[in-house]
């Protein structure tokens, strides 16, 4: 034993205690990086959130607390040191209400902060006060640049709904009397030209259907639909589009999980929608619809389980789209954590990294492998003890403590930096399940890199550009921070847990 313990010290040293842990060995190679601007995939529109639920409160909160978490939201601002103020989105997605928070008795939405105002009062009549928190992040993301604007639908207003509530009683048709689809349809196109009129803010996008999977029987507005009832809906709407002269386009179908899009899910009649819908053969064909936004929606949720469901569910959605109609666009609209991802949950606020790089795992996947054409997160300002939030304050109706996630600003990696026009670009590494790397071009020719390294250790890696480029990071020790620019040349470490973006400079 005295003989051999010399020689044990020196393998324990040297190799480390823990040997069977990948994100404990070192990391001395460098991975080569070479981008091809040349070679394009698809258009990037934007990057967004929603203004569920607790916008209609932070709206109406002290002018320097919701003007701080507007800036956070929606900046493209630099401080001092060169760093952004805010992530800028360039989406944000208006949640029209279904009234809920209108009714006396039973709603069956025990929490008030997820219960929202209508425009549309009982007796027929229109309330254009209503929403006025969610209407004042309207012109607080107008007014800091952002570009797009969606209205979208949970449950119908409560006074057109079978059951008087905004929410269904189950089952897997809509919570809708049929002769009340038309009034519907009414009731979406006066919404979209007042807020035009009033806010001076015309919806890019209508998303009148959200989930239709679901039974929706509780907990939050909601309704199911059948794909004949959404296509149904799509036709008058699209005509009433038209006749009041408005470009909105309607977006559907914001399915709740990807595989929805391409197979039968949970229902064959609100299953297979990229086909249903997109195809000529089949009956609920909705191509030709006036208005008809060329496009096909859907959340990532239930689908990030770990690294075979991400790749699996991502190549088959955009094989089926590529089968049905390649030019059709992809959507991804909508997303939080949810589910068991293998050992990770939604449950418990985490303002930390580990929240941070899976999101981007998935952002990452969602791009490079799905092609989506945007990426959206579900809540933007979240008082929920959740990983639903990229802002979280305190569950107060007048004023509160606001709290940044890195989550928050791990977004940002993309969405300040990728803007509305730019093209994915060709990228191409060695084998690294840690290391992940896409590149885009934006209108104005800059080549965004944008660098996810999920082991604990720094990574090299060496690109094929010349010139200089800025370095931002978001970690453990910087919320999306300029760090300086560099040569590129040059071989560059990536931190450990990190998200570093790179904009290269002509």
């Amino acid at each position: 034993m005295k003989q051999t313990f010399p020689f044990l010290l020196f393998v324990i040293l040297l190799f480390g205690c823990d040997t069977n842990s990948k994100n404990s060995l070192r990391t001395d190679t460098t991975i080569q990086v070479r981008v091809n601007p040349e070679i394009t995939f698809q258009t990037i529109h934007n990057f967004g959130a929603s203004d569920a639920w607790s916008c209609q409160y932070v709206g109406n909160w002290p002018d320097q607390q919701k003007n701080k978490v507007a800036d956070l939201l929606f900046s493209l601002e630099e401080k001092t040191d060169g760093s952004p103020k805010g992530i800028g989105l360039s989406c944000w997605r208006f949640n029209i209400g279904g009234g809920s928070a209108d009714q006396k008795g039973e709603t069956k939405i025990s929490d008030t902060w997820r219960q929202t105002e209508c425009f549309l009062t009982k007796d027929g009549t229109y309330n254009w006060q209503q929403q006025s928190g969610q209407r004042w992040f309207l012109h607080a993301a107008q007014n800091r640049g952002t570009e797009s604007f969606i209205g979208f639908v949970n449950s119908p207003p409560v006074w057109l709904t079978k059951n008087g509530r905004a929410n269904s009683d189950g089952g897997n048709s809509v919570n809708l009397p049929k002769d009340n689809i038309p009034k519907f349809s009414r009731f979406l196109i006066d919404v979209t030209q007042n807020i035009q009129q009033n806010e001076g803010i015309l919806f890019d996008y209508l998303s009148p259907v959200n989930e239709p999977q679901w039974d929706w029987k509780d907990g939050q507005e909601g309704t199911p639909w059948t794909n004949t009832e959404v296509a149904e809906l799509c036709r008058i709407l699209g005509n009433d589009l038209k006749e009041a002269g408005l470009s909105t386009k309607i977006e559907i179908t914001e399915a709740g999980q990807l595989n929805h899009l391409y197979a039968r899910g949970n229902d064959a009649k609100r299953g297979f929608q990229i086909k249903e819908f997109f195809s000529p053969e089949s009956e609920n064909y909705v191509g030709n619809v006036p208005n008809m936004a060329h496009k096909i929606a859907g959340h990532s949720y239930f689908t990030t389980t770990n690294e075979d469901v991400l790749a699996e569910v991502r190549t088959r959605l955009k094989n089926e789209i590529d089968t049905v109609d390649p030019t059709l666009e992809f959507w991804m609209s909508e997303f939080c954590v949810l589910g068991n991802n293998d050992g990770f949950k939604g449950n418990k606020r985490d303002l930390g990294m580990e929240t941070a790089l899976f999101v981007a795992n998935v952002i990452h996947s969602d791009l490079t492998i799905a092609n989506a054409c945007v990426w959206q997160w579900w809540i933007a300002v979240s008082p929920y003890d959740f990983k639903d939030g990229l802002v979280y304050i305190d569950k107060s109706e007048t004023g509160g403590n606001i709290y940044e996630s890195k989550l928050l600003w791990a977004l940002g990696n993309y969405s300040r930096f990728i803007r509305p026009g730019a093209k994915r670009i060709e990228v191409k590494t060695e084998t690294n399940p840690d290391v992940k790397i896409s590149a885009y071009k934006n209108e104005n020719g800059n080549v965004v890199i944008v660098c996810l390294n999920r082991n604990k250790q720094d990574q090299n890696i060496q690109m094929n550009l010349g010139g200089k480029a800025l370095q931002y990071e978001t970690s453990k020790e910087n919320s999306l921070a300029f760090l300086s620019t560099i040569k590129l040349k040059n071989p560059v470490s990536l931190p450990g847990q990190s998200v570093t973006t790179f904009v290269v400079q002509d």
